[in-house]
C-alpha cells in the first residue's frame, strides 16, 4: 500500500519555525518515525513552497495505485482554489492535515478551500495528526 504525504509553503522549516506552535521536531525526523511505525506501509513525502508544484504533484499521484494522499497545504489551504480544483479531478482521496488547531488561530485560517473536497480533515493534534490519517486509509 503506498501513501504519500504532500506538505506546502513553510513546513520546511518545522523544528526552526514558530516552535511553540508547530514543535521542536523537523518534518524529516518525523517522517523516519512514521516509516518505522507503518512498516507495512510504503510511505513517501514531497514538500514543496510553490503552489503550481503541489498541484501537479497531486496530478501525479490522484491516479497512479495510491491509497491516498495526507496534505498540508499550509497556507495554501486558505488561497488556493487551484488546489481544491485539483482535488477535485483525481480519483486518489486526500485527508487534510494541520499541526495547529486553524480555528484557534487567525480568522482567515478559519476558511480551507480543501476541507469540502477532502474525505477527512485532522487539525490541533500536532504532528500526531499524520499518524491518523494514516490509520485512517488503514482502516479501510
Amino acid at each position: 500500500m503506498k501513501i504519500i504525504i504532500i506538505n506546502g509553503p513553510n513546513l520546511n522549516l518545522l523544528g526552526k519555525r514558530e516552535p511553540e506552535v508547530y514543535g521542536k521536531t523537523t518534518f524529516e525526523e518525523y517522517f523516519s518515525e512514521l516509516q518505522f511505525k507503518f512498516k507495512d506501509v510504503q510511505l513517501e513525502y514531497y514538500q514543496s513552497n510553490i503552489e503550481g508544484e503541489l498541484i501537479s504533484k497531486l496530478h501525479e499521484c490522484g491516479f497512479e495505485g495510491y491509497k491516498g494522499i495526507i496534505l498540508n497545504a499550509g497556507a495554501y489551504t486558505h488561497t488556493s482554489i487551484g488546489i481544491g480544483d485539483a482535488i477535485k479531478g483525481i480519483e486518489t482521496p486526500v485527508v487534510e492535515v494541520h499541526i495547529s488547531n486553524t480555528f484557534n488561530r487567525e480568522e482567515f485560517r478559519h476558511v480551507s478551500y480543501i476541507s469540502p473536497v477532502a474525505e477527512g480533515v485532522i487539525l490541533g493534534f500536532g504532528l500526531k495528526g499524520y499518524d491518523l490519517a494514516i490509520e485512517s486509509f488503514l482502516q479501510k
